[in-house]
Formats: structure tokens, C-alpha cells, sequence
């Protein structure tokens, strides 16, 4: 992924030929739409970039109508339960305790480094990309080109993204339009957005490249990173599962996920956890949909952090729980 170029798009006119070739990413390109030309304006203004050079790039673009489909339908939207059953196998806990163990040292480096615990690092990339297996089938620059300007709701988000991208690859030296991704444009072992690639990946194994596409001792020390600048607090707890009494508790459930009240509130509105912590430690209380009805959960600032991921409380609670079953299957084996 670090194939380095003397210009930022030397090499791109010796792949036109072979990327619209029939049957690999056949399509007519998208640098004279209007919307996409005032975009390349707009790079070529603010940030320097060659104007014949994008044209060039987003000629070779090409809409993918499946990125569509699947963005309107992410796994996030099933129930807990159905979430729970399809992501948290008893196969995803083995490979990520192998994967604990493999990685060993890699780890340990970044929790020094970073306070994040080791299996919440584990966890993460398990969900993201089973341990580096899956990291996507879409190009990334059809993946955010194709939401940029096909998919209204959220075209800000990702024409940012798509900038990012832009400035990530001239800054790294990678060709944009090889990296492969996710179908929301995210990228390598830990999933990272762009964005997310500029702000928080390091170079964790010391070879001066910031990969998060091959080298997992890099994944590990990003997702690190990320954490320790989004709120983690070493040693702190994440989640306890509740149990509730009368109704008052009730008036606590809301869909904001930041721990808005203190222990003491919710014990006093019905809501108990099988712990010992101070009653001014702050918590949110949890609802998920549980095959026979209802889960309580209390939640804490660093299952807050989770969500800054990924903003869905059942991915959070996925990657908390596969972590938990990690560290219990590590302990088991000493």
C-alpha cells in the first residue's frame, strides 16, 4: 500500500487502460458532472491539487449502485438479538484469542503506550474485519465518490471524506485508486475513514509508514490511538448488566449514550448492577431488544468511547461483550 510515486498521479495513466478495461470497472467516468467539477475546483483552490491530474482520476470513478444498497441497510439496524447471534460466534472469540496471542507484544507496546486494554483493541478489529480477513471489496475511491454525489443524505459527510482521502494518499504516497474498502469507504485491518486514518494512525512497528492495511502492529497502535484521544480511561469499567424494579426508571431511557446520571440516581429509579462503585460515578442506562424481552444495561464513560467508532450502542455492546469472551478464553488458558 506504500508504493511510492514521484508525482501524486504518476502512475495513474499507466492504469486507465487496465481499470476500464470490459469486466473490471467498466463505466463512462464522472469528472464533467457539475457537482464533481466543482469539487476538483474546489481541491485544486484550497489544497493545491492539479486539476488535469483529478480529472484524470474521476474519469476513471465509476458509481457503484451497491454501495447504495448497502448503506441503507447496515447490520447495526437488525435487532440485538439478531445482531448478537450473527456477530458474536463462538468462531470470532477463538480467532481473536489466537489473534491475542500472535500479537502479543504488539499489544502490550500499545496499551503502555496508549492505557487501552489489549482484548477492547482485539475486539474491535474482530468486528471490523475479522482480524484482518475482510477489509472490504469496493475501491475506495468509487466507495466515497459514489456517496459523495449519489447519496444526498449524507453527501457532506463524505465529499469531507472524500477530501481527506484526497490529501491522505498525496501525503502518504499511495495511489488512490488502488486501496480497496469497505462500501462506506472505510479502510484496512481496523476500518479506519479517512479522516479517522489522518487524525489517529501511527506507526507502531517503527518502519516510517503509517499501514493499516498490512501491518497489524500499525492497526493496533491506530485503534489505540483513537481510543486514548476519545475519552478511554485505563482500568475503568465499561458495562454491567441491570436489573429494574417498579417504573420509575423508565424516565432514565433515552437515546442520548452519554453517562448523563450517577449511580445513586438510577439505583433510587430502580435500576441495581452486581457492583461496587462509588454512587457519584456517572452511567447511562441501556435498553437493547433480547429475544424474551428486554435487556437493562448500565453503561459507562468508556462504553461512550466505544461508540465514538462506531455510533450504534449495539455495536458497542458487541464489541464489549466479544472482548469480555476473549479475555475470559485468555485467562482460562494461563
Amino acid at each position: 500500500m506504500h508504493m511510492k510515486i514521484a508525482g501524486f498521479f504518476h502512475l495513474l495513466l499507466l492504469l486507465v487502460v487496465a481499470c476500464l478495461s470490459p469486466g473490471v470497472y467498466a463505466g463512462e467516468g464522472i469528472a464533467e458532472r457539475p457537482d464533481v467539477r466543482a469539487f476538483i475546483q474546489s481541491m485544486a483552490n484550497r489544497f493545491n491539487f492539479d486539476e488535469s491530474d483529478l480529472n484524470q482520476l474521476f474519469n476513471q470513478v465509476v458509481i457503484q449502485d451497491k454501495v447504495l444498497e448497502l448503506i441503507s441497510k447496515p447490520a447495526e439496524s437488525k435487532p440485538w438479538y439478531a445482531y448478537r447471534k450473527l456477530l458474536l460466534t463462538d468462531e470470532r472469540v477463538q480467532e481473536g484469542v489466537a489473534f491475542r496471542e500472535k500479537y502479543a507484544q504488539d499489544l502490550e507496546k500499545a496499551e503502555m503506550r496508549y492505557g487501552v486494554a489489549p482484548e477492547i483493541i482485539v475486539a474491535i478489529i474482530g468486528v471490523e474485519t475479522r482480524y484482518g480477513q475482510k477489509m472490504g471489496n469496493y475501491r475506495v475511491m468509487d466507495a466515497l465518490a459514489t456517496l459523495s454525489f449519489e447519496y444526498p443524505r449524507r453527501a457532506e459527510f463524505f465529499r469531507k471524506e472524500l477530501q481527506s482521502y484526497l490529501l491522505l494518499c498525496r501525503d502518504e504516497g499511495v495511489n488512490p485508486i488502488e486501496p480497496i474498502g469497505s462500501y462506506a469507504g472505510a479502510m484496512g485491518i481496523p476500518q479506519f475513514m479517512p479522516s479517522s486514518y489522518r487524525r489517529y494512525a501511527v506507526d507502531l512497528d517503527g518502519d516510517t509508514h503509517r499501514d493499516i492495511w498490512k501491518s497489524p502492529a500499525d492497526a493496533i497502535g491506530s485503534v489505540a490511538h483513537y481510543f486514548a484521544q476519545n475519552g478511554w480511561s485505563a482500568g475503568e469499567p465499561v458495562a454491567f448488566s441491570a436489573t429494574t424494579s417498579g417504573t420509575g426508571y423508565a424516565r432514565l431511557l433515552d437515546k442520548s449514550l452519554r453517562p448523563a446520571h450517577t449511580l445513586e440516581q438510577l439505583s433510587r429509579a430502580g435500576v441495581d448492577i452486581d457492583a461496587r462503585l462509588s454512587g457519584n460515578t456517572r452511567a447511562h442506562l441501556l435498553s437493547l431488544e433480547g429475544e424474551s424481552g428486554s435487556e437493562y444495561w448500565v453503561t459507562f464513560n468508556n462504553f461512550h468511547t466505544i461508540t465514538r467508532y462506531n455510533h450504534s450502542p449495539l455495536y458497542a455492546m458487541l464489541v464489549y461483550q466479544l472482548a469480555d469472551a476473549i479475555k475470559s478464553q485468555n485467562n482460562t488458558k494461563r
